[in-house]
């Protein structure tokens, strides 16, 4: 007579109402990540992406050091009679021009990330809609602080001595900060309205040339055309300049910071309502 085994299936585990109830319940889900907490996320993720790509940072450490360099001992000498001397005067204006020509990199990053349909996905994502946008610009801020710094360094290197000591030097750089975080919304615009990377870059290197050089980062305005000083007077590249070199100099310049700060508001305002109509729309 032959034994037979036989096998006993193995017990499955079957829920109750109550349990599923209790593990779908709305309570049990993460709450949602508020508008700040999103965007300081997406900042950090523009920030990873420096460290995976560490060749980006080129524009904030290379291009100053080429700058700073080049104009200075190119113009010094003729224009203030040495590179030194010259460097006191054209620090925070170089510093000025090298961060605000970055800015534009804001618009540039946002058409790619568009062209390649990573903001398609990061709207399907349970978080405020504009956070990524808001990230991308905190981000960048980094970025900005690192090209001032970069410009600072070298100009101690070269001889450049602030009167206002390391707390003017800290006002001028936050002014700077301030300035191009609010610059900034005028490229995301133009990165989302434009159709590739290509028109961002010429149209704001269009807008940045006349808005750097008539100005009054490389000699005193008032050796220009009546003509000229008229624009050079109402440009807000000369109002930042005048308020950090205030600033750096330990002479603050209450009007210049004054029109600097409502620049910066009007940019902010303006562009930032737009860019955000503008994609939540898209």
């Amino acid at each position: 007579m032959s034994n037979v085994t036989t096998e006993r299936a193995p017990s499955v585990y079957v829920p109750s109402a109550e349990a599923l109830a209790t593990v779908l319940a709305p309570s049990a889900r993460p709450p949602r990540p508020s508008a700040l907490g999103a965007s300081l996320t997406f900042g950090w993720r523009a920030m990873l992406k420096i460290k995976h790509v560490p060749e980006q940072l080129f524009d904030v450490t290379a291009f100053p050091i080429i700058m700073v360099l080049m104009f200075t001992y190119l113009f010094g000498g003729a224009l203030a009679g040495s590179p030194r001397e010259y460097l006191q005067f054209f620090l925070p204006g170089i510093m000025v021009t090298s961060v605000v020509m970055i800015t534009m990199y804001t618009g540039v990053g946002l058409n790619t990330d568009i062209e390649k349909g990573i903001f398609d996905r990061f709207r399907t994502l349970p978080v405020w809609r504009p956070a990524a946008l808001v990230g991308m610009i905190f981000g960048d801020v980094l970025r900005y602080i690192l090209a001032a710094l970069v410009i600072l360094g070298l100009g101690l290197a070269l001889g450049f001595r602030p009167a206002g000591g390391v707390l003017g030097v800290a006002a001028g750089i936050g002014l700077l900060v301030v300035f191009s975080f609010a610059f900034s919304w005028v490229w995301t615009f133009f990165g989302l309205i434009l159709r590739s990377e290509k028109s961002v870059m010429g149209v704001s290197m269009m807008v940045l040339f006349p808005l750097t050089f008539l100005s009054n980062v490389f000699v005193d305005p008032s050796t220009m055309p009546g003509w000229l000083q008229a624009f050079v007077k109402v440009n807000p590249v000369t109002q930042l300049v005048a308020a950090i070199r205030g600033a750096m100099s330990g002479d603050s310049d209450p009007s210049a910071t004054m029109w600097l700060l409502v620049w910066s508001a009007g940019f902010l305002v303006v562009f930032g309502t737009l860019t955000m109509y503008r994609y939540n729309r898209r």
